[in-house]
């Protein structure tokens, strides 16, 4: 069964009490929990990148900032992406999740 990445966008930031923390925390946990056999690395959240080309090392984050990822196992896309779909961020609205297939090359 392919790998998928999902490159997570946004999320409305830190939490202002501990409270909202522990809520928040939960609802990843309960969504990522639910995923079961199909959780490959739950990932992290990531900070602030660089961009690198060939005109140099842009210190802006990338047009599309990314905020972490996750690895998991689905049958093909579109049951990768009714998995996002469950993903804290989007069902609150404050950020999105990007879904692309690992490609395994042969060395």
């Amino acid at each position: 069964m392919p790998n998928f990445v999902f490159a997570y966008h946004g999320g409305g930031g830190m939490p202002d009490t501990p409270e909202e923390g522990a809520k928040m925390m939960a609802e990843w946990k309960d969504w990522m929990g639910g995923m079961g056999d199909a959780m490959v690395d739950p990932g992290n959240p990531v900070g602030m990148s660089k961009t690198v080309s060939s005109d140099g090392i842009a210190d802006n984050g990338g047009a599309n900032p990314l905020s972490g990822y996750t690895i998991v196992s689905a049958p093909d896309m579109d049951a990768a992406c009714v998995m996002a779909k469950g993903c804290p961020m989007v069902k609150h609205g404050n950020g999105s999740v990007e879904v692309a297939e690992v490609h395994v090359l042969e060395m």
